[in-house]
């Protein structure tokens, strides 16, 4: 048995959080059998957690090489696994798989928030079992106390609307071929075992089914990732982009609809938006040699609003995500608005942190694809897109009764000046400027591109590869110009002083080497 993520990207605290992940060296039963009690709690809706055996940890980090498992005791864990969990409270099973990891056999359980919270679990397993509620707080599995205790038994039979069954599908609905692509984008090992199982199996393992074999229904998850039509069972779940030409006073309306499983709809509508009202401008500094660059709306920040509005909306409510397209400003509008608990104050200067998430699966299944990290990084993602590029702060607002939320982005005030001749090129691709640059590359970076034109490389292993110990302001300087120009990009975009940052070569970057 296979999880639906790679065992690379499980241990990459870009995809998954440490809050989100438990490291044990060894079996040990009543310490683990709470960590699963409280992923299965699920507290804040974050959706469960993976508890890895086989790796020691150092200040809740993964030490490696990896200790590993004896693989011939392989079974006989699981099998403890098993009766340890018939002692928790309603009983719950999470689901186990060995996997191979720098050549040693791990054992990773995965547990998902479970369907019937609050569960609670024995703190010994000796005689007299005291039982206790058990929840994650940061990297910590600790005991719920006081108003954590009442706010985790309020939420009994609550689930989010993403993880429920849904009583009007069959399990036909859920079409393997769409599992498989989303296996094989994640990287997870469960694709191969995909082609010899059979779909309810597949369904039990990704938690996108539920119910016995005789009444198995897929959850709402499966069907809004893994069905072509999802707005059968869902109305209106799709994202509508409207341009108005004239702005909203004009005659004259544009509208694309972009349907299909959510992940689909979303790269749809981004490339849309990406070929059709990202442009560039090009501005030259009398006496300056470099030229000043600049969009009229960074893509990386409508991209990350319209992830949120994707993660964040609800899916009860017929109302589609809507895209609206002006001559002076992009708003993004989703329902409902923020919950109540988060001030109007703070919504308008974006401090919107949630305890809780609307969405645990919907979410956990874009930080697999990339899409998001969560933990209400979305909005000081957007205002460095901002910053760098020159533009204004987003605009958010919602109305009195919290039906709608909007973020609006006002256009690049360079744009609005009519006597600025602009070099503009109207098309990204994949995320990535796909423009034309006017000024020659410099010998280093010319050097440096064709170095790592086949790997991604440190600034140290450049300066190395230059002949020298440190890193040369030289070097530095090429660096910052080649990532202004997109030339080159980070490994690790959201950390730029990441110890373990990389460089690497952009499709720009390779085009430019195979016209030199």
């Amino acid at each position: 048995m296979h999880l639906p993520i790679s065992i690379n990207d499980l241990l990459n605290n870009s995809i998954i959080e440490s809050d989100r992940v438990e490291f044990k060296s060894d079996w040990n039963p009543e310490s683990i059998l709470r960590t699963i009690c409280a992923f299965a709690n699920d507290f804040h809706n974050f959706g469960g957690g993976y508890i890895i055996i086989g790796i020691e940890e150092n200040n809740g980090k993964p030490v490696f090489p990896p200790k590993g498992i004896n693989i011939d005791e392989a079974d006989k864990l699981q099998k403890s696994i098993l009766n340890a969990c018939s002692y928790l409270k309603p009983i719950y099973t999470p689901i186990a798989s060995i996997e191979k990891f720098q050549e040693k056999d791990i054992l990773i359980i995965w547990v998902p928030g479970g369907p019937t919270r609050p569960y609670c679990a024995p703190a010994t397993l000796g005689k007299d079992k005291e039982y206790k509620y058990y929840i994650r707080k940061l990297s910590s599995t600790v005991i719920a106390k006081h108003d954590e205790l009442k706010e985790l038994i309020s939420l009994t039979a609550i689930i989010p609307f993403d993880d429920r069954s849904n009583h009007h599908a069959m399990l036909e609905d859920i079409k393997l071929p769409l599992i498989q692509s989303f296996l094989k984008e994640v990287g997870s090992e469960l694709l191969e075992e995909s082609r010899h199982i059979t779909l309810s199996n597949l369904g039990r393992q990704m938690a996108i089914v539920d119910g016995g074999n005789e009444y198995l229904k897929p959850r709402n998850i499966g069907l809004l990732f893994f069905n072509d039509e999802p707005d059968k069972f869902f109305p209106y779940i799709q994202i509508d982009v409207v341009h108005f030409p004239d702005d909203e006073g004009g005659d004259i309306i544009q509208e694309a609809i972009f349907k299909g499983p959510i992940d689909h709809q979303l790269r749809t509508a981004l490339r849309h938006i990406k070929n059709n009202f990202i442009t560039e401008r090009v501005l030259k500094i009398p006496g300056q040699a470099e030229a000043m660059r600049f969009f009229n709306y960074p893509y990386e920040a409508i991209e990350e609003a319209l992830v949120n509005a994707v993660y964040h909306r609800s899916y009860e409510i017929r109302e589609p995500i809507e895209v609206r397209i002006n001559r002076t400003s992009i708003s993004i509008v989703s329902h409902p608005g923020p919950d109540p608990s988060i001030s109007t104050e703070d919504i308008k200067n974006g401090r919107m942190v949630s305890r809780r998430y609307r969405n645990r699966r919907i979410g956990e299944f874009l930080k697999e694809l990339e899409f998001t990290e969560g933990r209400g990084t979305g909005v000081p993602k957007m205002r460095r897109a901002l910053q760098f590029n020159g533009s204004a702060s987003p605009v958010f607002s919602t109305d009195n009764e919290r039906l709608s939320f909007w973020v609006e982005f006002t256009i690049h005030p360079e744009f609005l000046k009519e006597q600025i001749p602009a070099k503009t090129h109207v098309g990204v691709h994949d995320g990535v400027y796909d423009g034309v640059y006017d000024q020659p590359l410099s010998q280093t970076e010319s050097n440096i591109l064709n170095f790592i034109d086949i790997k991604s490389v440190t600034s140290r292993q450049i300066g190395i590869h230059f002949g020298y110990k440190v890193v040369t302001r030289n070097i530095k300087d090429a660096l910052r110009r080649l990532l202004e120009r997109n030339l080159i990009a980070y490994t690790i975009p959201d950390k730029p002083r990441s110890k373990l940052q990389q460089y690497k070569i952009t499709p720009q970057g390779k085009s430019i080497l195979q016209k030199s």
